[in-house]
């Protein structure tokens, strides 16, 4: 059976304009914010934007990857604590702290992190079902509602990050409002 395009690996020219605009795109959405040209984005990695739209069709696909790692960090960070003590509800108020510091990485990521993270990256993979993974603990160990979705959860993640701006002691005290409200009466 054939690869797909997106399965093959790419050409080492082409790994190396992909590398190189992933780089562009994190300095230009960290000056920037997440809504900067992809004229911008494409110049600063001296590439044409032909380029960046093959790798990167939609600016969600190109969040998604410039974010990527990270998710991934917030996925693995979450799993290695997972036999340690504490209960599901400080799992998933950690899970929503660090995702809430992620959809704050470039200024206006925020409004498009749900979209973000249905791009399937493996991040976005990853993160999406720790998530869902958190959730359903909660839920189990009756901690949270059991009509909480984890839509919820990213509505929840993009309203702080909207709100807190980088500042950590209001997202926590944010999250933790917000978390009252998804508790087991």
């Amino acid at each position: 059976m054939e690869k797909r395009p997106e399965e093959r690996p790419l050409r080492a020219d082409a790994a190396r304009n992909r590398a190189r605009l992933l780089t562009a795109a994190h300095e230009v959405f960290s000056e920037r914010g997440a809504d900067a040209s992809f004229e911008d984005i494409a110049r600063h990695a001296k590439v044409g934007i032909g380029t960046l739209y093959r790798h990167f069709p939609s600016r969600e696909a190109l969040l998604a990857a410039s974010c990527d790692e990270r998710l991934l960090e917030i996925a693995r960070a979450s799993q290695s604590r997972e036999g340690e003590e504490g209960d599901a509800a400080e799992a998933l108020a950690s899970y929503i702290e660090q995702l809430v510091t992620t959809a704050g990485l470039y200024r206006g990521l925020a409004t498009s992190i749900g979209v973000v993270l249905q791009s399937g990256t493996p991040g976005c993979h990853a993160t999406t079902q720790e998530g869902e993974r958190l959730l359903a603990r909660a839920k189990r160990e009756r901690v949270i509602k059991r009509d909480v979705l984890l839509d919820d959860v990213v509505c929840i993640v993009t309203a702080v990050a909207l709100a807190a701006t980088g500042d950590p002691a209001r997202i926590r005290r944010l999250i933790a409002m917000f978390f009252d409200g998804m508790r087991c009466a």
